[in-house]
């Protein structure tokens, strides 16, 4: 495990866990653990660490873990991306938890590769780095050699999938108990994402937004949308694009589901319910959305996030 100045500490204290409690079939300790570092302390927004391992120590790890950062335009020490980039050339496994993905990125290891982060960070990982395919909607990505995660406790999700991967179910099942986590989550990220509202209200487009959210369990045909826009279809799907940046189809869709977490959060309607609310033709199309979206079900979902409130 890597640490620098402005190491996140869950981050970093997620695979000490995770890996000093796993054990082989055997009952003995599964993983040697070293925390290194470039310098024998290193200060976290919290607190000051004293790190018992020099960098070299990345020289002869099986498995290299960078843990994520506190502040996203902090650079780390140069040394530690060279010392990266050599434990990738001689095909040691190295994985990063959370905003990590950009000391990866920065290491160059992530270059022609699918990876992932916290979502908020998401956007900036793939502005800063265009080379890198960032897939905001899942939990982590494996690329064999090279893995990243979401943010927080999607690390935990990470870690259990590589001791899985080494170990086998079991040992990963055991493990996933210790640390009190199911050894697999339904869903990915996507469930996490909190979706901004139109900012452009001002705009024609912008006002079809507004008033498509207030309106979703309505017809939202694109002949209805271009008429309130005051548009041709073709040139109001044109507009929509340019301003929105995906189809008309692809954002009523997530207004749509967005709408029906709010209500499976909030309420106790059924799922059938929550479909009509919403403007899905049946539960059937609710579940086929949500699968796609946000790689969960309703009652999962549901599971998951509601916060007991009486029905509305």
């Amino acid at each position: 495990m890597v640490a620098f100045d402005g190491v996140v500490l869950g981050d970093l204290s997620t695979p000490c866990e995770v890996f000093g409690r796993a054990q082989t079939t055997e009952g003995l300790p599964a993983y040697e653990l070293r925390v290194c570092a470039s310098r024998q302390r290193v200060e976290s927004e919290h607190v000051g660490l004293d790190v018992p391992h020099r960098l070299t120590t990345l020289r002869s790890a099986d498995t290299v873990v960078v843990p994520g950062l506190d502040r996203l335009e902090r650079e780390v020490p140069e040394v530690v991306k060279v010392e990266i980039r050599r434990a990738i050339r001689r095909g040691a496994r190295v994985a990063s938890i959370c905003t990590g993905a950009f000391v990866l990125a920065a290491s160059g290891v992530l270059d022609g590769l699918r990876a992932t982060t916290h979502w908020m960070a998401a956007p900036e990982l793939a502005r800063r780095y265009p080379s890198v395919s960032v897939d905001p909607n899942v939990l982590y990505v494996d690329n064999g050699l090279v893995l990243t995660s979401a943010g927080a406790a999607a690390g935990l999700d990470l870690c259990l999938h590589m001791v899985r991967s080494d170990l086998g179910a079991d040992v990963g099942a055991r493990t996933a108990r210790g640390v009190v986590m199911p050894l697999e989550r339904a869903g990915g990220q996507a469930q996490f994402i909190a979706y901004e509202k139109p900012t452009d209200e001002g705009t024609p487009i912008g006002g079809v937004l507004e008033w498509a959210l207030q309106h979703l369990a309505q017809d939202l045909s694109l002949s209805r949308l271009a008429r309130r826009a005051a548009m041709s279809v073709r040139t109001f799907c044109r507009h929509f694009r340019d301003q929105v940046g995906v189809t008309p189809a692809v954002w009523i869709a997530r207004a749509r589901i967005g709408r029906a977490q709010r209500l499976l959060e909030t309420t106790h309607l059924s799922v059938e319910h929550v479909a009509t609310e919403v403007g899905f033709r049946s539960s059937t199309v609710l579940r086929e959305h949500f699968a796609r979206l946000l790689g969960t079900t309703p009652n999962a979902y549901r599971r998951a996030f509601a916060g007991g409130a009486d029905a509305g």
